[in-house]
């Protein structure tokens, strides 16, 4: 899948407190292990489907490298950790077991709404459900979505 990007200043807070170390301790000198790990956790709290994952941070770049069943369940990941704030690159290197073709992608733009999306990519606005189910558990609502955050758009 390759790499992709994100806007660093958007997303979920996944990066709270409990990444800050003081800095008399070692783990002040690395902090990625820490983001690598809160990240993972949010993938693990979606309930997103994977084989093995390893998730590394240098930066404001993620590297996920493991194995998934299907191309949708490495994309989802992809999304789970680029939608985050203060990531700004997903380098994902997940091996696909039934590869496919590769969904589009939309970043959102202030005023877009499902509807709206849909009807650019589908010319119809009523298959926003498509994408709102191709971007669960990401998504709770079809409501929720906010500029600059990454969608999957899948093909029909």
């Amino acid at each position: 899948m390759g790499l992709l990007s994100f806007f660093k200043g958007v997303g979920e807070k996944v990066f709270g407190k409990s990444e800050e170390t003081p800095a008399a301790t070692p783990a002040a000198a690395d902090p990625e292990p820490l983001k690598a790990g809160a990240l993972l956790n949010h993938v693990k709290q979606l309930g997103l489907a994977y084989k093995t994952l390893t998730i590394k941070t240098k930066g404001d770049t993620v590297t996920i490298e493991g194995q998934v069943a299907k191309q949708e369940d490495a994309e989802k990941i992809a999304l789970a950790v680029g939608n985050v704030e203060g990531v700004t690159v997903v380098d994902n290197q997940l091996v696909v077991d039934s590869p496919e073709p590769e969904a589009n992608f939309h970043t959102v733009e202030e005023g877009d709404t499902l509807s709206a999306i849909s009807k650019k990519v589908y010319g119809d606005p009523m298959k926003y459900g498509v994408i709102f189910e191709a971007n669960k558990p990401m998504l709770k609502s079809p409501d929720l979505i906010y500029p600059g955050q990454v969608l999957r758009i899948p093909q029909l």
